[in-house]
């Protein structure tokens, strides 16, 4: 798994190192483990986790504008935990409804010591933090419209959205709110993933 994933990661043109790799496949081999009894992912075959969910995260690193971010509805820890692992400077608030989850990453955390990620326990729209967040991610949210409604009092004044896509649907971005404008539309490389990528950036 450490040869598949350098490669992958050579392939990216991203700078990622040992250690961190190596936290990436920790993460993979325990997400694997856990998947067994805890059912975290679909995907079964940790050479796909590499692709779907460690590639596919790590391809929006560049746009991560700010110190301050937030991962709603983050499932066992995606794309917050890949992208906590190589930005150890910006702070990741990783939130989601299910207590399996949230004792997952706590172990995945604990177990990788990643420092720089505070998982929460919560509804997003009951969750009130002390300071709003440079960037609000989500890659599991069913649309862009839910997402802001429901998340609109997490961003910072010049905060911005993350939506991870895979097509971008004209339909979604037509029912977003008034108050909330298409800033820019990014597609997303991401080596050995069949289908289309794209990251929405959102702006109030």
């Amino acid at each position: 798994m450490k040869q598949g994933l350098e490669k992958l990661i050579k392939e990216a043109g991203f700078i990622v190192s040992a250690e961190q790799q190596a936290q990436l496949v920790g993460y993979v081999e325990m997400l694997n483990k856990w998947n067994k009894a805890y059912n975290l992912t679909s995907i079964r075959d940790p050479q796909e986790m590499l692709v779907k969910h460690i590639m596919d995260s790590l391809a929006v690193s560049e746009y991560l504008k700010g110190d301050r971010f937030i991962d709603v509805g983050t499932g066992p820890g995606l794309p917050g935990i890949p992208l906590a692992i190589i930005n150890p400077e910006k702070s990741f608030t990783l939130l989601d409804s299910l207590g399996k989850r949230i004792r997952f990453i706590r172990q995945v955390i604990h177990e990788l010591k990643i420092p720089n990620v505070t998982p929460i326990l919560s509804r997003v729209e009951d969750f009130k933090p002390d300071l709003q967040f440079d960037a609000v991610l989500s890659r599991a949210f069913a649309s862009m419209s839910d997402m802001v409604k429901w998340c609109k009092h997490l961003p910072s004044e010049q905060g911005v959205f993350l939506a991870l896509k895979g097509q971008v649907d004209q339909r979604e971005i037509d029912e977003l709110p008034i108050d909330c404008f298409v800033s820019s539309i990014k597609p997303l490389i991401v080596p050995g993933l069949e289908g289309q990528r794209h990251l929405v950036i959102l702006g109030k």
